[in-house]
């Protein structure tokens, strides 16, 4: 047992890896070839966080399902074939992750991305054996819905008093108090610090060093 935390659940683009680069241009390159309008980066964005199915749905309503169907294997080809953006973890990452596992917190992965998508990254990055357990949106309803949190949770055996979502977006904090957990949000990915404070976190922090020292 660590202080008040025993689990700290970390979503993935945003908030552990700088990605919103390589999303936006994926987005828009499945979108021309699809021949559909680009929304815009900003509105690309604003849906970073979702399922891939919940993410077009919300940026192309007015598209039949068959032609949202062939925009998410566009998108699933730039992302994981074609388009080579890069894609950094954020500063500190390695560095907070190691020492949060090192004074004995259990650490896990709720994402939005998909399960051959994190685990790519995972071992891109060289980051697998630090999680405990790791949870993807193919895996589980989107957020903001709790089941990535409430399969976590009974995966490890925690409680929800001492659990922590870490994460970037609205729908972090959304599934954080959908799940009953407590939620961290981190200014430095794509929703700005009052729509996360607005939404139940505890606080929103402007880099992972400070996450890790707001935990310690």
């Amino acid at each position: 047992m660590t202080g008040a935390l025993d689990l700290i659940v970390f979503d993935w683009d945003g908030t552990l890896m700088d990605s919103e680069a390589k999303i936006v241009r994926c987005v828009q390159a499945a979108a021309a070839d699809t021949g559909i309008a680009d929304p815009g980066p900003a509105a690309i964005r604003r849906i970073i966080g979702l399922g891939l199915s919940e993410a077009i749905a919300t940026l192309f309503p007015e598209e039949s399902s068959a032609r949202r169907t062939q925009l998410i294997e566009r998108y699933r080809v730039h992302f994981l074939e074609r388009d080579d953006t890069a894609m950094p973890l954020f500063p500190g990452v390695i560095e907070g992750l190691t020492g949060l596992a090192d004074r004995g917190y259990l650490l896990a992965v709720a994402t939005g991305k998909s399960r051959r998508g994190l685990d790519r990254v995972l071992d891109e990055t060289g980051t697998r054996a630090l999680f405990v357990a790791t949870r993807c949106a193919d895996e589980a309803l989107s957020k903001p819905h709790p089941q990535m949190l409430d399969d976590i949770l009974g995966a490890t055996g925690m409680q929800r008093a001492r659990t922590l979502m870490v994460g970037d977006t609205v729908y972090d904090m959304q599934m954080a108090h959908n799940a009953g957990v407590a939620g961290l949000g981190v200014s430095y990915g794509v929703h700005a610090r009052d729509e996360l404070l607005a939404n139940g976190a505890l606080a929103c922090l402007d880099s992972f060093e400070a996450v890790c020292a707001w935990v310690a």
